[in-house]
C-alpha cells in the first residue's frame, strides 16, 4: 500500500531519464512555491497603485522567460503519473500549481487522508474558505481513493453538505474512502474537518466514480501512457 501518493518514484523511468525527471520536479516545485507566495502576497497587498503597476511590468518580463513549446491541451506532462500518481500542476495537489494548496495526501487502513492548509486566495466569507474549495477538496481526494483502490473513475455526481464554515489559516483533514462497488461504479464518501478538532466535520460529501472502458479512456485521454 503506498504511504504517499503526491510524489511517487517516477514509473517505468531508469538512469539518466529518471534523475532529469526528478530535477525538473524538484524546479517545478520550487517555482510553484514561489509563485503561491506571489499569489498569497499578490491578494493580502496593500501596495500603492504605482508598486502594484511596478510589479505587473516584472510579472510580465519573468512570464516571457518561460519559453519553449507549450504544452498541447490534452497533453500529459513527463513529470505526471496519470491517472493514480503525481499531478505536478493540480490545482489541489500540484506542488507546481500557484492555485494549489497544495494538499498532501497519505494511505490509511479504509482509505485515503489530506492534508493542507488553505490562505487568503481560497478566501470566500471573509476569514473562510469558498464553498467551491471544499468541494474541489472533496473531489480530488475521493477521486484519488478509487484509484488508490484499483479503480480510477471519473466524477458523475458529487454531493456536498456544508456544516460549517472552512477556516482559512487553519490546518486541514480530508478523509475519502470507498463505501461500495458495482462494476464500474464506485460510492464514495468523504468528510473535511481542522486537523485540532477532527471529530467535528465541517463539510461532508458523497460521490459517484464510474471506470471508462479502456475504449472510452483511450478517446479521453490520448496521451495517456499504456501500463507495460
Amino acid at each position: 500500500m503506498h504511504t504517499s501518493l503526491p510524489e511517487p518514484p517516477t514509473t517505468g523511468a531508469t538512469g539518466p531519464i529518471a534523475e532529469e525527471l526528478e530535477l525538473q520536479k524538484a524546479a517545478i516545485t520550487r517555482l510553484g512555491t514561489e509563485l503561491r507566495a506571489l499569489v498569497e502576497a499578490t491578494v493580502r497587498t496593500d501596495a500603492t497603485p504605482d508598486t502594484l503597476r511596478r510589479v505587473a511590468d516584472g510579472v510580465r518580463h519573468l512570464t516571457g522567460e518561460l519559453t519553449g513549446r507549450r504544452r498541447a491541451r490534452a497533453e500529459i506532462p513527463e513529470v505526471d503519473e496519470f491517472p493514480a500518481g503525481a499531478r505536478m500542476y493540480s490545482p489541489v495537489v500540484g506542488a507546481g500549481s500557484p492555485l494549489a494548496p497544495p494538499m498532501v495526501i497519505t494511505s490509511t487502513g479504509d482509505g485515503l487522508l489530506g492534508h493542507c492548509t488553505l490562505g487568503i486566495a481560497h478566501e470566500g466569507p471573509p476569514g473562510y474558505g469558498h464553498g467551491g474549495m471544499s468541494a474541489m477538496l472533496l473531489d480530488e481526494l475521493m477521486g484519488r481513493a478509487c484509484a488508490n483502490a484499483g479503480t480510477p473513475g471519473l466524477t458523475v455526481s458529487l454531493e456536498v453538505r456544508y456544516h460549517r464554515p472552512v477556516p482559512l489559516e487553519t490546518p486541514l483533514r480530508i478523509h475519502a474512502r470507498v463505501t461500495g462497488r458495482d462494476q464500474r461504479k464506485s460510492q464514495v464518501t468523504g468528510s473535511i474537518t481542522t486537523e485540532s478538532d477532527p471529530a467535528v466535520p465541517l463539510a461532508t460529501g458523497e460521490a459517484l466514480f464510474v471506470t471508462p472502458d479502456p475504449e472510452q479512456a483511450r478517446v479521453l485521454f490520448p496521451g495517456m501512457r499504456e501500463e507495460k
